[in-house]
This record gives structure tokens, sequence and C-alpha cells, in this order.
């Protein structure tokens, strides 16, 4: 089953370039979240987990460090700005995660999903799952 073809005129046909993905998966951060009194109180655990596009052919092919999506660096500047929020709200601090990881690593796009365990009685976890994507104009 291949790419979708996109049609661009009636002589040419485009395909979709595959996205390369680099995960974080399970990453878990102390934060100051919620909009009720004694979430204001007390810091929370939320886990993260990210899939951000990124074209893994250099590094694939030079072998070198320098050339890939640091993913150490990438958690280490979550934890600094998941640690360091104030949000009320998940949707907010999932959208300023996206807009961290867009921004300063160069990533074509981002899945985040943020989760809140035991927000709910009786559910693993609650929270948001957001898709962004860079601006390709740059705007």
């Amino acid at each position: 089953m291949g790419a979708m073809p996109l049609t661009t005129s009636t002589t040419s046909t485009v395909y979709p370039m595959p996205m390369d993905k680099v995960f974080i998966e399970g990453l878990e951060i102390e934060a100051l979240i919620g909009i009720y009194d004694w979430e204001r109180r007390v810091r929370q655990v939320l886990r993260l987990d990210l899939e951000m596009g990124f074209d893994n052919r250099r590094p694939a092919a030079s072998d070198d460090i320098a050339d890939t999506l640091d993913y150490k660096a990438v958690s280490r500047r979550l934890v600094e700005v998941v640690s360091q929020s104030d949000c009320g709200l998940v949707e907010t601090l999932a959208e300023r995660c996206a807009q961290v990881v867009i921004d300063e690593f160069g990533v074509r796009t981002v899945r985040l999903k943020l989760s809140k365990p035991g927000a709910v009685r009786g559910a693993h976890a609650v929270g948001v799952i957001i898709e962004r994507s860079a601006d390709p104009s740059g705007t």
C-alpha cells in the first residue's frame, strides 16, 4: 500500500514525502497545574509522549550524533518548561511544549500527548493529544 498521490496539475503528480519519527515515550515531570485550589498547592506528575517529524537520512548516512534530533536535549528542555510552568490547563501546557519543540529543535511536526494520571477517579489518566506543524512560510 503506497502513498496516495497529490495531483498538482493535469500533467504532474507529486507524492508526499514520508516522515521519519523520533519519539519520547513516558517522560514524567512534576508540575504545578490545575484549576482547583488543591491543585495549586501540590505538584502533580504529568506524563508526556511525543512523536517528532524529523528527516533521519542525514544522521543515518553520517552515523554522527551531531546530525540527529537530540532526544535527550528535547527531554531536558521539556523538563525545564513543564517543571517551571504555572498553567491552569493541560491544553495550555501542551501548546507551549509543542511550540518549544518546533521552534528550538527544528522538527517539522510534533504529536504530543500530555497525560494527567489520577486526575479522574476510575481513569488511569486524562489529558490531551495535539498535532502541530512548523509553518513552512516561516511566519
